[in-house]
């Protein structure tokens, strides 16, 4: 589970994955902020994940995993 204030190579890798569907349109940090969590707000929205909003927990990563490729 990733949440705002997070940092590393998964957020990296949730940026890319989000971008790649246009939810995420900003710089890739690695850093999990209020733009990544306002991202993964509106995609949960979007496919009816229901979660914590803004939060990506195992159910909207298995989501967004099966409608996107693995990044370099």
């Amino acid at each position: 589970m990733l949440h705002r204030g997070d940092k590393g190579p998964e957020v990296v890798e949730l940026q890319q994955r989000l971008r790649q569907l246009s939810f995420y349109t900003y710089d890739i940090t690695g850093n999990f902020n209020i733009q990544v969590e306002n991202s993964v707000r509106r995609y949960q929205s979007a496919r009816g994940i229901s979660a914590e909003p803004g939060v990506y927990d195992a159910a909207t990563r298995r989501s967004l995993e099966s409608e996107t490729s693995e990044p370099d």
